[in-house]
């Protein structure tokens, strides 16, 4: 079997259904834009935020992100919509009502499925969120592809924790992060990316969107 078949192979062997014990399968994905000249103390209280959901169980996952210039972001998951609701009901949200002045608006959060996960330990600082405008005809067939990947991004050592995430909307996309810029770069340019080219295209209803993310803060069960 040549490389390119045995990806292809790889790709599409995903079991539906199959989870491993402690598997992501919600997550949530919140933006917050912070009040002007607020930034400092908005990561200073995102970064302290890390020590509280280390008394969540249930959260599996969690990282505090810095998104663009006055721009933040959450990115957490769960084993289930318990969990996700223990932690919308628990003290970091409590934190962020508590400081709401250091906020321009008030967060904007969506609830995910997760498709797929990998979890591994290591030190992260760089990320990335993959938004993939699906169109409706194509959903299963996309989330299917996002499942199989897992088995691609098993044997990339610097792709340190890697999530395949359903939004409510019908978009689908990946979170994904890394120790350096050097590990999101070979990421890229490895065979996710290469057979989404080659397989996805005819799926999209309207542009992909990238945003790159520097990781301020992060906790993670491995798994």
């Amino acid at each position: 079997m040549s490389l390119g078949a045995d990806v292809c192979s790889r790709f599409w062997a995903a079991i539906r259904g199959y989870t491993r014990p402690m598997d992501a399968t919600q997550g949530l994905f919140a933006t917050l834009d912070a009040a002007p000249g607020r930034e400092a103390e908005l990561e200073a209280l995102l970064i302290g935020a890390r020590a509280l959901v280390e008394a969540e169980p249930a959260t599996i996952a969690w990282f505090a992100l810095r998104l663009g210039h006055g721009e933040y972001g959450i990115f957490d998951a769960f084993p289930d919509d318990a969990g996700r609701e223990a932690h919308l009901n628990g003290a970091v949200v409590v934190a962020l009502g508590d400081h709401a002045d250091l906020l321009d608006g008030e967060p904007r959060i969506e609830k995910v499925d997760v498709l797929a996960d990998k979890r591994a330990a290591g030190t992260v600082r760089k990320g990335l969120l993959l938004r993939l405008p699906i169109k409706e005809a194509h959903r299963e067939e996309a989330a299917n592809f996002l499942r199989g990947g897992r088995a691609i991004v098993a044997e990339e050592p610097a792709t340190t924790s890697w999530f395949a995430i359903r939004f409510d909307n019908g978009d689908h996309g990946v979170f994904d992060v890394f120790p350096d810029g050097k590990g999101r770069r070979a990421h890229l340019t490895g065979d996710i990316p290469r057979q989404l080219a080659l397989h996805g295209l005819p799926w999209l209803g309207g542009l992909p969107h990238m945003s790159f993310l520097d990781v301020m803060a992060d906790k993670v069960i491995v798994g």
